[in-house]
């Protein structure tokens, strides 16, 4: 049986033993070897942990209770009936409960009365073994610290903890720096412990010496080490330490060039004439980067310089005009800086477990380094232009009388070319001169007026006129000066008094009663106020002004006035004695019957909204009546057919309506002519014509193809229409004009016009031939083509005519002109 060795002295606590009052003897004492258990036993289980052993003995039964038997941790402890402790399950001296002295009770009792004999309070102790190792907080701790860090400052803080025992070796531990990535030649970093509390925790502050360099690192990984102490075994934990270096403004630009024109043509502004351009170590982007530019020995302030964002070029820019002829180049000083102040650490000597000597230029100390600045020379050339010319003086005033006569001359303005290798002419130009006063000499520059001003004039402001003069020169562009003219008028006494209202309304009263006039006059005292008024005509005992002399003055009516409108006529005049007659309208009413009868008289003049919707509903009416006129005379007008009174007169139809087709009979039929053939059995041919004809209508052709020699067998008493192309045309009228003076109507391609002589012709026969109707064949009508459209195939059907249906005596009833178309045609047939 193994037994386990005493490491420490159980602490027992003995009662003193009662005498049992029945039985009159004391308790016996127990002797009980101190017991140690330590954590994490692996076992068998159970295993025996000690004995409990009395002086002397007799029949007693043991029994243990407490922590580890009935009461966390559970079912760890138990005694046998020879006094053996037991163990029956490991013990963590890290338990959540944090228990690290198991308290119990120890009881004996007599087995024949069943009563506790003797009751004892046990301490056993855990001892505990090397099993934690020490822990970071973090396994990973990442920081950012500017590079600009002094050194000897925190940098970041690290926590680290171990379970064990801290009164033992197996719960202390040390925090080392293991390792730094990359390793640095300006910088070395350390660690530094303190506890947190005399327990478990230990805080690790990490530190470094030198200088920090964004450009030679950006950033450190740096691995801390926590090992224990113990003695048989020592454990140990790693967690990483993460420092971004943060770039600062450690490096100065410096320019590299300059690129841009370096000059100016005068008078030009906003234009760049220069772009400086610089180079700077640090994080391109950050404010440790972008330049900041200033101008030195810029006195007139012409010059701005900005920071392109993009390239962190300087773009010095013209803000002001600059003048040739005053200076042909400035020189200026640019000088470059970095929006962040400038701060500089460089190592001098290192110094073993202390601080190293640097050199530093501490961030917003208040130290001037100016002198470390970069500066440049820059010198911008001013470039000579055609320069405007410039009046002496610009601006001129003129104090003249109004109303002098035009063309006085009023001043001159002299201008002066101020170019130095530009010498132009110039002439002078009239400029603002709203009202047309004055004229300007285009080569002498002298101001003379254009035509009588008036101080009065709408134009003029305060009695003065204002007109500007351009000098414009002959460069290329020619550029213009300008010169202003005040012209300040003096008053004359040219404008009348007149009375400001020319209508008065009074009350009719037994007692004079009066009413206020006032009289104005354009013109400037002593011509105008006061005036001197005086009543024109018989006004007396009816009417009088007082005071008679004044602006405003009252007009006094007499009791003898009458009420209704009266007219008076008052002369007024100014203090140079020049008057006006002005007529002035007083209404006079009796106030006592009707009070403000004046104002009520004036009321009456207007139009009420009665009255106006009155003279509304009456326009109204009269337009509706209007309109239905209008829709009666719109209706059809039904007119009378005129008819033939039997006088040969073609009468109007005005109407697209078919006409009357009528039949002319032929008896002879000697070729086809382009009529409708009927019936090759009929004796009779026939064609049918239309009666409705007006002189004034186009009659559209259809070509009909007929030849010249079958005119001649046409009968002598009927008449016949053809139509011929127009070279057929041509021939024909000249034919026909070298044998008759008669002029017949042709048509000339697809349309010709028929005489007006010739249709009321054929209109009377074709009217007498009506009534033959019995004699005639009628035929259907046939459509040959629409009106206004083209025939393709432009041909009449063909008519038939008997040989022997022509008879001279049918030309009795003829004008003569178709007598001669018939011998000129049948002269075979006129013989007879």
């Amino acid at each position: 049986m193994k037994t386990l060795p005493v490491s420490l002295l159980l602490v027992l606590f003995t009662w003193t033993v009662c005498a049992w009052a029945d039985r009159g003897r004391q308790k016996r004492a127990w002797i009980i070897e101190s017991f140690t258990i330590e954590e994490e036993n692996p076992g068998p289980f159970p295993y025996i942990l000690g004995q409990i052993e009395l002086n002397e003995t007799y029949l007693v039964r043991y029994q243990l209770k407490g922590q580890g038997v009935d009461l966390e941790p559970t079912g760890i402890l138990s005694i046998d009936k020879e006094g053996y402790v037991l163990v029956h399950g490991k013990v963590d001296f890290e338990n959540k409960q944090g228990i690290k002295v198991l308290k119990l009770t120890f009881e004996a009792k007599n087995t024949s009365s069943n009563e506790v004999d003797t009751r004892l309070g046990v301490h056993m102790q855990i001892l505990d073994i090397n099993d934690h190792a020490p822990k970071f907080q973090q396994s990973v701790y990442e920081v950012t610290v500017d590079e600009s860090h002094s050194q000897g400052e925190t940098v970041v803080t690290v926590l680290a903890s171990d379970e064990d025992d801290s009164t033992t070796n197996n719960g202390t531990f040390d925090l080392t720096i293991k390792s730094v990535t990359p390793t640095p030649d300006n910088v070395t970093f350390y660690i530094q412990q303190e506890d947190v509390n005399q327990q478990q925790q230990q805080y690790g502050k990490v530190y470094f010496n030198g200088c920090l360099n964004y450009e030679k690192a950006q950033k450190y990984t740096i691995l801390v080490e926590a090992k224990d102490k113990g003695e048989k075994i020592q454990l140990s934990s790693t967690s990483t330490v993460i420092i971004n270096i943060l770039d600062k403004n450690n490096n100065l630009p410096e320019f590299s060039g300059k690129t841009g024109p370096g000059k100016v043509k005068e008078r030009e502004t906003g234009v760049e004439v220069l772009r400086l351009q610089v180079t700077d170590k640090d994080t391109r982007g950050s404010e440790a980067w972008k330049a900041k530019y200033t101008i030195h020995g810029d006195k007139k302030e012409q010059f701005k310089i900005e920071t392109d964002p993009d390239t962190n070029e300087g773009i010095l820019t013209v803000v002001k005009q600059m003048d040739y002829e005053e200076q042909t180049y400035q020189s200026l000083f640019i000088s470059v800086q970095n929006e962040l102040p400038y701060f500089s650490c460089k190592v001098k000597k290192q110094v073993e477990n202390a601080k190293w000597e640097v050199d530093v230029i501490p961030q917003n100390s208040g130290m001037s380094v100016e002198n470390l600045y970069n500066t440049i020379p820059v010198t911008i050339y001013v470039e000579d232009v055609n320069d405007p010319p410039v009046f002496i003086p610009p601006v001129k005033h003129v104090h003249i009388m109004e109303n002098i006569a035009a063309g006085t001359s009023l001043t001159t303005f002299t201008a002066k070319d101020m170019d130095g290798s530009h010498i132009n002419t110039f002439k002078f130009v009239k400029g603002e001169d709203i009202d047309g006063w004055i004229t300007v000499d285009a080569k002498t520059g002298r101001v003379s007026t254009n035509k009588i001003m008036d101080r009065e004039s709408p134009f003029g402001i305060n009695s003065t006129y204002r007109a500007t003069l351009y000098a414009v020169d002959d460069g290329v562009p020619p550029l213009t000066g300008t010169g202003t003219l005040f012209i300040h008028l003096n008053d004359q006494n040219d404008n009348v008094p007149m009375l400001e209202v020319n209508t008065v309304n009074m009350c009719l009263d037994t007692e004079p009663t009066e009413a206020n006039i006032t009289a104005v006059d354009l013109d400037l005292p002593p011509y105008s106020s006061p005036f001197h008024y005086e009543l024109l005509e018989d006004v007396k005992d009816k009417w009088r002004v007082e005071p008679t002399y004044g602006t405003t003055v009252s007009l006094v009516k007499e009791h003898s006035v009458y009420s209704g409108h009266h007219f008076l006529q008052i002369k007024i005049s100014d203090q140079q004695g020049l008057s006006s007659i002005q007529n002035l309208s007083v209404t006079v009413c009796d106030c006592s019957i009707a009070p403000n009868c004046h104002v009520r008289m004036t009321r009456m003049a207007q139009m009420g909204p009665a009255a106006a919707w009155i003279i509304v509903l009456t326009v109204l009416i009269f337009i509706t009546m209007c309109l239905m006129v209008l829709l009666i005379s719109c209706k059809a007008e039904r007119k009378m057919i005129e008819m033939d009174d039997g006088i040969g007169r073609l009468i109007k139809t005005n109407t697209e309506n078919p006409g009357t087709d009528c039949v002319v009979v032929f008896r002879k039929v000697p070729s086809s002519i382009g009529i409708r053939k009927t019936d090759s059995s009929n004796v009779n041919t026939s064609f049918k014509l239309s009666t409705n004809v007006n002189s004034s209508h186009k009659l559209t052709s259809r070509t009909v193809t007929h030849k010249t020699q079958e005119a001649s067998q046409l009968f002598p008493n009927q008449m016949f229409i053809r139509s011929i192309d127009r070279s057929s045309t041509r021939s024909y009228r000249e034919n026909f004009n070298q044998r008759s003076s008669i002029r017949s109507s042709a048509f000339y391609g697809n349309e010709a016009y028929l005489s007006n002589s010739l249709a009321v012709i054929i209109n009377k026969k074709l009217l007498a031939l009506q009534t033959r109707d019995e004699e005639l064949v009628v035929y259907e009508p046939h459509c040959y083509t629409d009106e206004g459209q083209a025939m393709e195939n432009a041909e009449l059907d063909t008519l038939s005519i008997p040989e022997n249906d022509f008879h001279p005596e049918m030309l009795s009833n003829l004008d003569n002109r178709f007598c001669q178309l018939a011998i000129i045609s049948r002269p075979d047939l006129m013989q007879r």
